[in-house]
């Protein structure tokens, strides 16, 4: 199993992220000014369905990967660590940045706000890319299953996320008015968001080998 330190690096990285502002937050702010903090809730609830799809198919395709050939799933942590760097650098170059814009949205039922919100993340190719990502620094075969350490990295991320998100969904309008009042956060958002993702770039080259 992984090392308790190992996750709690893991989960600290996780809410970084999720505390930067993207596509799910986004959507998720939209709905919630537009519908209603309940909208915001069901669309929340086809999020992380979303996050599940995007979990078992890293674990999946990492376990197949190294099994399959060794090599190529190291050639995978090399090629996740020039992503992440590639990440690092989009968000600390000069330009806009992450704009924090609620959207117009239509009312939907909350069936279609679950499928709205599930679909709004499981087809998102960014994710899936920054799972296979992520993943490879953190699970090793000594740990035992790559899929079980897979999932339950997944998991981690998801128990992150989901009481974040929610606060968000929660506190979508005055939360959305500050970060507009406030573009200095905005800017230390992404410096912050940077570092993160170039310390784990680093420590995925010159850590530990999963094999």
């Amino acid at each position: 199993m992984i090392p308790p330190g190992e996750l709690l690096v893991f989960a600290a990285a996780a809410l970084v992220m999720v505390l930067s502002p993207g596509p799910n937050m986004v959507y998720l702010v939209s709905r919630s000014i537009c519908q209603g903090r309940t909208a915001g809730v069901f669309s929340l609830l086809g999020v992380i369905a979303g996050f599940l799809v995007h979990v078992l198919a890293a674990a999946g395709r990492l376990t197949a990967l190294f099994l399959a050939v060794p090599l190529a799933y190291e050639l995978v942590r090399w090629l996740g660590a020039a992503y992440l760097l590639y990440l690092a650098w989009r968000m600390v170059r000069p330009g806009p940045g992450l704009l924090f814009e609620a959207r117009t949205l239509p009312e939907e039922s909350p069936r279609r706000l679950l499928l709205t919100g599930f679909l709004t993340n499981a087809l998102n190719p960014k994710i899936a890319v920054f799972y296979l990502s992520v993943f490879p620094q953190f699970v090793s075969p000594a740990y035992g299953s790559l899929f079980t350490q897979g999932v339950l990295l997944g998991l981690v991320q998801i128990a992150v996320s989901l009481p974040v998100n929610l606060a968000i969904v929660l506190s979508a309008s005055t939360l959305a008015a500050r970060l507009r009042r406030r573009p200095l956060w905005l800017s230390v958002q992404r410096y912050v968001m940077g570092f993160v993702l170039g310390a784990l770039a680093v420590r995925l080259v010159t850590g530990r080998r999963s094999a």
